[in-house]
């Protein structure tokens, strides 16, 4: 008897997630239009150009999704959220997707119910100070005024650092990454911290960016990656696979350029599985074979489109470091395509 229960209530909870997930697909392909939260704007990362048109190392990944459901990269709103309103966007349905500089955590993944489907920048907190400061370590701060950003994890990060090295600080609360940059080039605070990538993006829009430093400790480890609501797990794998296909079109060659010739097909089984010309993944995903296909073209593969926003011939001028590959050094590689 208790097992029948226990099965009855699994069939149940079962149908509860499925119907759940089969709702964010079905409405994404109803409404023509993925809805992506994005920040309110970092330079590389995510921003909106003059005419309006976002572009960015996250907005890319909202892209590659919008191609491989819907078939255009472009059919994508991007809904832009502060670390305060991000989490309440995607609860309330407003977005599809978070694809906003946002750390993976328990308390974000069990506590707030979201999933977590990978990491598409792995980073680390800094501090970014004037030059003329005269400081070179985090630990010369002591009684610094520093401008952090409101609902993230950047608080207690800093928090903890300070107690740890014995040191006082008086924080400058802020919204928004512009918000931050005006604050810190006004003078508002001594040092400005969130996660280095994220500094190296506001250092780039200074006047003089040879002008400010960015210090060596990195006092946490930031996995960053886009999320989707519990219980969405059919939106959940589309959106996981999609990040996976961009990292793995990296590792095995395939490119925006070359990826028409490699339709044709090719001695590797594991490239023709990503491309659909062999196996049913896209089956599987509830997507066509030609999915991943078009997520590569939207914008390249992982390392065409850190090149193209972060890399170090951009004014952000990030080195890949641990975002490398793993076979170059890296921690960065797909789960197996079969």
């Amino acid at each position: 008897m208790k097992k029948s229960v226990f099965l009855g209530a699994l069939t149940v909870a079962g149908m509860v997630a499925g119907s759940a997930a089969a709702a964010t697909l079905d409405d994404v392909k109803a409404r023509g239009t993925l809805n992506c939260g994005v920040s309110t704007g970092l330079p590389g990362f995510s921003s909106a150009d003059e005419s309006g048109h976002w572009e960015g190392f996250d907005v890319a990944v909202c892209r590659a999704v919008a191609a491989a459901v819907l078939g255009d990269p472009e059919a994508v709103e991007f809904v832009p959220t502060t670390g305060k309103t991000r989490f309440t966007a995607l609860a309330s349905g407003e977005i599809d997707l978070l694809a906003r500089n946002t750390t993976w955590t328990l308390s974000r993944d069990v506590d707030l119910k979201f999933e977590f489907v990978g990491v598409n920048y792995y980073d680390g907190q800094g501090f970014l100070v004037p030059k003329e400061l005269g400081v070179t370590s985090a630990k010369e701060l002591d009684g610094a005024t520093v401008c952090i950003q409101t609902g993230t994890t950047t608080e207690l990060n800093l928090a903890d650092f300070f107690r740890a090295n014995n040191i006082s600080y008086e924080p400058v609360p802020i919204e928004t990454n512009t918000e931050a940059r005006q604050q810190y080039i006004a003078g508002a605070c001594d040092a400005y911290t969130t996660d280095a990538s994220g500094l190296a993006a506001s250092r780039a829009t200074f006047e003089d960016p040879t002008a400010h430093v960015i210090l060596p400790e990195i006092i946490s480890k930031e996995p960053l990656g886009p999320l989707v609501r519990h219980g969405d797990n059919a939106w959940g794998d589309i959106a996981r696979w999609t990040l996976n296909a961009l990292i793995a079109a990296e590792e095995y060659g395939i490119t925006s350029t070359n990826i028409d010739e490699m339709l044709a097909g090719t001695d590797n089984p594991e490239i023709n599985r990503i491309l659909g010309t062999e196996g049913n993944l896209g089956e599987m995903l509830g997507l066509d074979a030609d999915w991943a296909v078009r997520a590569i073209k939207a914008g390249g593969n992982y390392g065409e489109i850190f090149a193209k926003n972060i890399g170090e011939d951009t004014t952000i001028g990030l080195a890949r470091g641990l975002n490398a590959q793993w076979k170059d050094g890296g921690i960065l590689y797909s789960m197996p395509f079969r």
